[in-house]
């Protein structure tokens, strides 16, 4: 089981090289849910949602959701 940030708007997973990728195979295992969604938060991202990717089955699992840095906006 691999929990992993999944950005919501692209479904593309963190990589351990701060990059973004399709293959969730690629992103970043996180060592629990709370630790990948304060790292989300301080991405420069939209909204995302923390997953458990199962490489066995190839399921993934939504865990939470949250909004990162990139969720800003402007007061029109």
């Amino acid at each position: 089981m691999n929990i992993l940030i999944e950005n919501a708007d692209t479904l593309e997973y963190l990589t351990s090289t701060g990059h973004w990728t399709k293959k969730a195979t690629e992103g970043k295992s996180f060592v629990a849910t709370i630790v990948a969604f304060e790292t989300a938060k301080q991405e420069a991202i939209g909204k995302f949602n923390i997953v458990c990717y199962i490489p066995q089955s190839k399921q993934i699992i939504n865990l939470d959701h949250g909004k990162g840095k990139g969720a800003e906006t402007v007061a029109a």
